[in-house]
């Protein structure tokens, strides 16, 4: 099993949308590393942290599950979606998506600045200085760690 961190702005897609969901596409994702993670690392089983981006704090507020191995994203072919791609065709997809499965919602958030001040936490790949991916490998020891904080 692998762990991972996933953001998405709760404004456009949210643990509260997941949480009603149930089970969700984790769409959009337009950056060949991330289109690698899927391709060739996901799988199903793996656990990943909803990470809540561009909020009012930023951070970790839940967990989630990989319940799909990866397919093309069906947005890329879609002339209406936000996330359309007209150099992708269908019989050669460029870009995929997983489906991931709510699991928990902290009782509270972790914020990014706690992330980065905690002496084990702070060489997570959320917080390098610079880092935009939208998926990231999480470490065991990483995950262990956060998921003991205090109040989660």
């Amino acid at each position: 099993m692998s762990y991972w961190l996933m953001k998405s702005e709760p404004d456009t897609y949210g643990i509260d949308d997941l949480i009603a969901q149930e089970r969700g596409m984790w769409e959009g994702c337009r950056n060949y590393t991330v289109r690698n993670f899927f391709k060739n690392d996901f799988r199903i089983g793996d656990l990943a942290f909803f990470h809540h981006s561009n909020a009012k704090p930023s951070g970790v507020i839940g967990v989630m599950k990989c319940v799909s191995e990866p397919y093309p994203d069906p947005t890329q072919f879609d002339p209406e979606s936000h996330y359309y791609d007209p150099s992708s065709r269908p019989e050669r997809p460029r870009w995929l998506v997983v489906d991931m499965e709510f699991v928990r919602k902290f009782d509270r958030i972790v914020p990014l600045a706690e992330l980065k001040e905690h002496p084990v936490l702070k060489d997570m790949w959320v917080c390098r200085k610079g880092q935009r991916l939208s998926v990231m490998p999480v470490t065991e020891h990483e995950w262990q760690t956060l998921l003991a904080l205090p109040g989660i």
